[in-house]
């Protein structure tokens, strides 16, 4: 199993783990990629060689996610890379579930009972893909409401608490809130990571946001404030004595310049994209980075790099359990959805960026399921059996079982 060693690799660098629990999570991490259907503790108990009890005693022992995911980034990442930041809503029952309440959904586009949690992701620019860090959980209103707080600035302080850690990794951060895209484009929040952290912000603006040219004209030198602005910016007519393009094909236009954000209260870069449907304009949306320097191409880039989040939430949903915990605790919901994202992550390693990139194709992660699941089958057939199964894994009709089921690319 090609995780098992690299998760292996990754918990060498953490000596802190105790014998047990590096015992307990490389059994884990395959065995969330190979059952079939739903991932919980009856089911772990099922297909594993632990009983229930143990599985639900062992998800309630903390384990350093933030670090383990760590070294696996800077293991098989390019190294050129952006923070990814986007809370995702969690389906979830129970009365007693820890910070139950009423979040948005991106996918039903409104307020749904159940979970969030604030997912960190590293997203790789040369490689275009993303690796998982941490998902924190979020409080529900009355959580927020008791301790004086509100949703963004425990968002801010999700990241703020991390930044030492993030820094190390990148200083761009991009941010999105599911359907809500402009949601960290908010004077108090960017204020907030500005302050407590060398991060600069990548993330959208609302489409009627108000902008003002700078006055790039020579002083007067009469008395008074000198003047400052040079007018507003009307995003479907850019003023190009103020914007330049930066980049144009038969998809978008790309603008760029320098203005102020009177939402913000600050200088902000500007990338302005026309998006094109036959060589007219389809639709217009405005990106901002607080760093003036970064052009406005790496600004659509990077931000672009969001989906990749998206897609580990996807495929964590779909194929190694992310809404299917039994558990209720603060504790042991952690580690469920950390399990379930991290092992995602090194799949995607060990079946997709171990590959050169002329000989990727599209990621499957039912495919991994399948190849899994296949292998532990077989390998119970030779136990119940009684069968060496040291004297077949080698034979190359037993690998090609391993494959049976999977999807052709």
């Amino acid at each position: 199993m090609k995780t098992l060693a690299l998760t292996s690799a990754i918990l060498d660098k953490m000596p802190q783990i105790g014998k047990w629990q590096r015992t307990f999570i490389l059994h884990l991490i395959p065995l969330f990629l190979s059952i079939r259907g739903r991932i919980n503790f009856s089911q772990m108990a099922r297909y594993g060689i632990f009983s229930l009890t143990t599985y639900r005693n062992n998800f309630d022992k903390p384990f350093d996610f933030l670090a383990f995911n760590t070294h696996h980034v800077e293991m098989q990442s390019s190294g050129y890379n952006v923070i990814l930041f986007d809370p995702s809503h969690i389906n979830k029952s129970g009365k007693s579930t820890f910070q139950k309440g009423y979040f948005w959904s991106g996918c039903a586009k409104s307020m749904k009972e159940g979970l969030e949690i604030s997912g960190i992701a590293i997203g790789d620019v040369d490689n275009h893909t993303a690796f998982h860090l941490e998902a924190v959980q979020t409080p529900n209103k009355q959580s927020l409401e008791s301790d004086s707080s509100t949703l963004l600035k425990h968002y801010a302080q999700v990241i703020i608490e991390r930044k030492d850690t993030l820094q190390k990794l990148s200083n761009q951060i991009a941010l999105e809130r599911n359907a809500a895209r402009t949601y960290f484009s908010k004077k108090s929040f960017v204020d907030d990571i500005t302050e407590s952290t060398a991060l600069n912000i990548i993330s959208r603006l609302r489409s009627d946001s108000v902008l003002q040219y700078l006055y790039l004209g020579e002083k007067t030198g009469k008395r008074g404030r000198p003047k400052h602005y040079d007018g507003k910016v009307n995003i479907h007519k850019p003023d190009m004595n103020h914007f330049k393009i930066v980049h144009q094909d038969a998809e978008r236009i790309i603008f760029s310049a320098t203005v102020f954000a009177k939402a913000l209260k600050r200088k902000i870069k500007l990338a302005l994209v026309q998006y094109l449907d036959e060589g007219k304009i389809k639709t217009t949306k405005i990106y901002f980075s607080i760093d003036l320097d970064l052009s406005a191409w790496h600004i659509v880039w990077f931000y672009g790099l969001r989906f990749q989040i998206e897609f580990i939430y996807r495929d964590a949903n779909q194929f190694t359990g992310l809404e299917n915990s039994q558990a209720r605790s603060e504790e042991k919901l952690h580690f469920h959805f950390n399990t379930a994202l991290t092992t995602v992550s090194l799949a995607k390693s060990e079946y997709y960026l171990s590959l050169p990139k002329d000989k990727r194709k599209s990621f499957s992660m039912a495919n991994v399921k399948t190849l899994y699941h296949n292998e532990l089958l077989i390998n119970k057939f030779f136990s119940v059996l009684g069968i060496d199964p040291n004297t077949h894994l080698n034979n190359p009709k037993i690998k090609e079982l391993y494959y049976f089921g999977s999807i052709a690319a």
